[in-house]
Protein backbone atom coordinates (compact mmCIF):
# COMPACT_ATOMS: atom_id res chain seq x y z
CA UNK A 1 0.00 0.00 0.00
CA UNK A 2 0.90 3.55 -0.71
CA UNK A 3 -0.31 6.60 1.30
CA UNK A 4 -0.26 10.15 0.53
CA UNK A 5 0.03 13.43 2.53
CA UNK A 6 -0.74 16.69 1.03
CA UNK A 7 -0.01 19.59 3.28
CA UNK A 8 0.61 23.73 2.45
CA UNK A 9 -2.97 24.80 1.53
CA UNK A 10 -4.44 28.45 2.66
CA UNK A 11 -5.86 30.92 1.32
CA UNK A 12 -3.99 33.94 -0.30
CA UNK A 13 -4.40 36.75 -2.05
CA UNK A 14 -4.50 36.82 -6.28
CA UNK A 15 -0.96 37.12 -7.37
CA UNK A 16 0.39 35.71 -3.81
CA UNK A 17 2.51 31.91 -3.91
CA UNK A 18 2.17 29.05 -1.99
CA UNK A 19 3.80 25.73 -2.01
CA UNK A 20 2.26 22.54 -1.54
CA UNK A 21 3.85 19.27 -0.55
CA UNK A 22 3.37 15.45 -0.91
CA UNK A 23 4.37 13.09 1.29
CA UNK A 24 4.76 9.37 0.17
CA UNK A 25 5.03 6.49 2.40
CA UNK A 26 4.82 2.81 2.32
CA UNK A 27 6.76 1.37 -0.50
CA UNK A 28 9.75 2.29 -2.35
CA UNK A 29 9.06 4.65 -5.35
CA UNK A 30 10.87 4.20 -7.85
CA UNK A 31 8.39 2.70 -10.72
CA UNK A 32 6.05 5.61 -9.35
CA UNK A 33 5.92 8.66 -11.09
CA UNK A 34 3.87 12.00 -9.02
CA UNK A 35 1.29 14.34 -10.21
CA UNK A 36 -0.87 17.13 -9.19
CA UNK A 37 -4.67 17.34 -9.71
CA UNK A 38 -7.03 20.12 -8.62
CA UNK A 39 -10.88 20.15 -8.68
CA UNK A 40 -13.08 23.02 -8.49
CA UNK A 41 -16.96 22.65 -6.90
CA UNK A 42 -19.12 22.05 -9.88
CA UNK A 43 -16.22 20.95 -12.14
CA UNK A 44 -14.15 17.88 -13.42
CA UNK A 45 -10.90 16.67 -12.09
CA UNK A 46 -8.43 18.99 -14.12
CA UNK A 47 -4.48 17.45 -14.37
CA UNK A 48 -2.15 20.20 -13.11
CA UNK A 49 1.52 19.13 -13.09
CA UNK A 50 4.04 15.45 -13.28
CA UNK A 51 7.11 14.77 -12.11
CA UNK A 52 9.14 11.52 -13.18
CA UNK A 53 10.77 10.20 -9.85
CA UNK A 54 13.81 9.21 -12.07
CA UNK A 55 15.47 11.80 -14.18
CA UNK A 56 13.05 14.48 -12.80
CA UNK A 57 11.12 15.17 -16.29
CA UNK A 58 8.14 17.22 -15.79
CA UNK A 59 4.92 18.04 -17.57
CA UNK A 60 2.42 20.94 -17.29
CA UNK A 61 -0.97 21.71 -17.68
CA UNK A 62 -1.25 24.94 -20.11
CA UNK A 63 -3.34 26.85 -17.23
CA UNK A 64 -0.24 26.65 -15.18
CA UNK A 65 2.80 26.42 -17.39
CA UNK A 66 4.77 29.22 -16.50
CA UNK A 67 3.32 29.67 -12.73
CA UNK A 68 3.72 26.84 -11.40
CA UNK A 69 6.80 24.75 -10.82
CA UNK A 70 7.13 20.92 -9.68
CA UNK A 71 9.62 19.23 -7.74
CA UNK A 72 11.12 16.53 -5.86
CA UNK A 73 13.39 15.11 -3.16
CA UNK A 74 13.27 11.55 -3.48
CA UNK A 75 15.25 11.14 -0.19
CA UNK A 76 12.07 12.14 1.86
CA UNK A 77 9.97 10.93 -0.90
CA UNK A 78 8.39 13.71 -1.34
CA UNK A 79 6.66 15.96 -4.53
CA UNK A 80 6.11 19.81 -4.45
CA UNK A 81 3.84 21.78 -6.42
CA UNK A 82 5.51 25.81 -6.26
CA UNK A 83 2.66 28.15 -6.96
CA UNK A 84 3.10 31.53 -7.86
CA UNK A 85 1.01 34.51 -9.66
CA UNK A 86 -1.84 32.61 -8.43
CA UNK A 87 -5.61 33.19 -9.93
CA UNK A 88 -8.66 32.80 -8.69
CA UNK A 89 -9.30 30.54 -11.04
CA UNK A 90 -6.96 28.35 -9.27
CA UNK A 91 -9.03 28.39 -6.23
CA UNK A 92 -9.55 24.30 -5.84
CA UNK A 93 -9.13 21.51 -3.87
CA UNK A 94 -5.84 20.43 -4.80
CA UNK A 95 -4.86 15.85 -4.64
CA UNK A 96 -1.55 14.39 -5.33
CA UNK A 97 -2.17 10.74 -7.24
CA UNK A 98 0.45 8.17 -7.84
CA UNK A 99 0.07 4.86 -10.21
CA UNK A 100 2.92 3.47 -12.46
CA UNK A 101 0.22 2.82 -15.06
CA UNK A 102 -0.18 6.81 -15.86
CA UNK A 103 1.84 10.12 -15.94
CA UNK A 104 0.39 13.45 -16.48
CA UNK A 105 -3.33 11.87 -17.19
CA UNK A 106 -5.60 14.05 -19.27
CA UNK A 107 -8.36 11.21 -19.65
CA UNK A 108 -9.75 10.78 -15.97
CA UNK A 109 -7.90 7.50 -15.67
CA UNK A 110 -8.27 5.72 -12.60
CA UNK A 111 -5.34 6.47 -10.37
CA UNK A 112 -4.38 3.50 -7.56
CA UNK A 113 -3.09 6.39 -4.95
CA UNK A 114 -4.50 9.69 -4.02
CA UNK A 115 -3.84 11.65 -1.07
CA UNK A 116 -6.61 13.57 1.24
CA UNK A 117 -6.57 16.81 -1.25
CA UNK A 118 -5.68 20.51 0.46
CA UNK A 119 -7.91 23.52 -0.33
CA UNK A 120 -6.28 26.15 -1.82
CA UNK A 121 -8.51 29.59 -2.25
CA UNK A 122 -7.59 32.33 -3.77
CA UNK A 123 -8.88 35.68 -3.57
CA UNK A 124 -9.63 38.75 -5.76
Amino acid sequence: QVQLVESGGGLVQAGGSLRLSCAASGRTFSSYDMDWFRQAPGKEREFVAAIRWTGGSTYYADSVKGRFTITSDRAKNTAYLQMNSLKPEDTAVYYCAADPRYFGDLRGSPYDYWGQGTQVTVSS
